[in-house]
């Protein structure tokens, strides 16, 4: 008898310890970062050669924001804004050069806020800019995989000139031996352990960022010589204000830490090299190579024991031009260089009702992820957060949502974006106004024309009061 009291005693002991891992069915997420991921992908049809079936089949399971936008077209300020809610004309972080502890010393980010929640968090790959560990209060732990020596100079076509801006081509190597590859085996091999508290993982993929190198498999997918290369109109920049067609020609980082202008342009250094379609092919090749990584993430949570459980949450941090407007990269305010996927899956029987293989065509910002999360997993409230939780379009995404999203790149240059209207204001007072409903492509720049002032005006009323230098 005294012995069965003695095990009734630590069952018991045993038992509280275990109760608030038992207790707490709150569910995890698995947070999935694309770098550079424009609308390229095949369920939203930006290219029609965009071979993507796993980030296709993730939304066949949850809602797709097919008109959703970056709070910044560049990686850090994009990021910075998505992990901290907090936009980039209040917090000053406008480029790659700007810290978040600097700028930011008090911000709770979007991790801090699961960790004292009772989630453990862990990530791997690129989730803030740069893919070395980041942010140590963010993190319960952070795995960085080694790179692999960079056969760049390698694979660079000797024919070209040295000028030629040419990042781009196959490699002779698996999967597992890229970088992405070793992020998404870490994070498979995380889904196949034991987790006594609900987590949150954050897997951040570093491609289709260039340089455009990926197994040839991928390039085999996308054959050069049938590329369709993107809609263009010739003069697109005449009537673009100065500092537009500076942006559309040089590399202009608002931190000033990696401004410069390549002789011409880009697009016409890329023109000029006969490079437009080997561009483009080794940027869908890019994209395929980052959706074969999702695709074994994935895979891996539908094997897991916590399929169940867990909502997806896949994101890129901002667009990418391939010569439209005459330009490449990101690091301007139209919609090429801020539009991105914006996916969120949950299980089926989901207590939020979210729904399942449905788009949603509403203007929505990045920057709205942090209070949604917030919502979905019944975390705490915070309070000073610029996004709106994006709950009520994933229970219904054609509800009526007439939020206008704001888009900031450097100090008082700012984008605003509705349902129709795309209106950019630059620091010198220039602006533009495109109808999105007429013009899709923004080829046409109605601000000088008087029968718009009114709408100018009304999206004006949405442009930042606060301009954080």
């Amino acid at each position: 008898m005294r012995s069965l009291a003695r095990t009734l005693s630590v069952w018991t002991v045993f038992a509280a310890f275990l109760q608030p891992a038992i207790a707490d069915d709150r569910p995890n997420v698995l947070f999935i970062a694309v770098d550079d991921l424009r609308d390229w992908v095949g369920h939203i049809g930006g290219h029609p050669q965009a071979q993507t079936p796993n980030i296709d089949g993730l939304a066949s399971r949850g809602v797709s924001f097919t008109r959703a936008y970056c709070a910044a077209p560049l990686c850090n300020p994009s990021r910075i804004s998505l992990l901290t809610g907090i936009a980039p004309s209040k917090s000053g972080v406008y480029g790659n050069g700007e810290k978040l502890r600097q700028k930011l010393p008090q911000a709770v980010t979007l991790m801090q806020h699961f960790r004292a929640s009772g989630y453990v968090v862990r990530g791997s790959g690129k989730i803030f800019h740069g893919t070395r560990p980041y942010d140590d209060a963010s993190w319960d732990e952070y795995f960085v995989p080694p790179r692999a020596k960079s056969r760049q100079a390698a694979l660079r076509d000797k024919r070209l000139p040295k000028s030629a801006w040419t990042p781009w081509g196959p490699l002779s190597v698996g999967d597992e031996e890229m970088f992405d590859g070793k992020v998404a085996g870490w994070v498979v091999s995380e889904l196949k352990k034991s987790h006594d508290k609900p987590f949150f993982l954050a897997c951040g993929f570093t491609k289709p960022h260039l340089p455009w190198y990926v197994p040839q498999k991928y390039f085999d997918l996308h054959p050069v010589e049938s590329i369709t290369l993107p809609s263009t109109l010739e003069g697109d920049l005449d009537d673009v204000p100065a500092f537009g067609q500076k942006l559309a020609r040089e590399v202009y980082d608002p931190s000033g830490e990696k401004n410069f202008a390549v002789k011409g342009g880009d697009h016409a250094n890329v023109i000029a090299n006969q490079q437009w379609r080997t561009a483009v092919q080794a940027y869908l090749a890019t994209i395929s190579f980052a959706d074969a990584q999702i695709g074994r993430v994935l895979q891996a949570l539908k094997r897991s024991a916590y399929a169940d459980n867990t909502l997806v949450v896949l994101w890129g941090d901002h667009g990418w031009h391939l010569g439209e407007k005459e330009h490449w990269r990101k690091h301007a305010l139209w919609n090429v260089s801020t539009r991105t996927p914006l996916i969120i899956s949950a299980p089926r029987g989901f207590a939020k009702g979210v729904g399942h293989g449905q788009l949603c065509e509403r203007p929505v910002s990045l920057i709205d992820l942090y209070p949604t999360l917030i919502d979905l997993c019944d975390l705490p409230a915070r309070e000073g957060l610029d996004g709106q939780s994006l709950l009520p379009l994933l229970q219904n995404p054609h509800r009526k949502w007439e939020r206008p999203v704001v888009m900031t790149y450097g100090n008082q240059n700012h984008a605003i974006q509705t349902d129709r209207w795309r209106y950019i204001q630059y620091r010198d007072g220039t602006n533009e106004l495109y109808d999105d409903h007429k013009d899709p492509h923004e080829w046409t720049n109605l601000a000088t024309i008087p029968e718009y002032k009114n709408i100018i005006r009304e999206l004006q009323a949405s442009l930042p009061r606060i301009n954080q230098k």
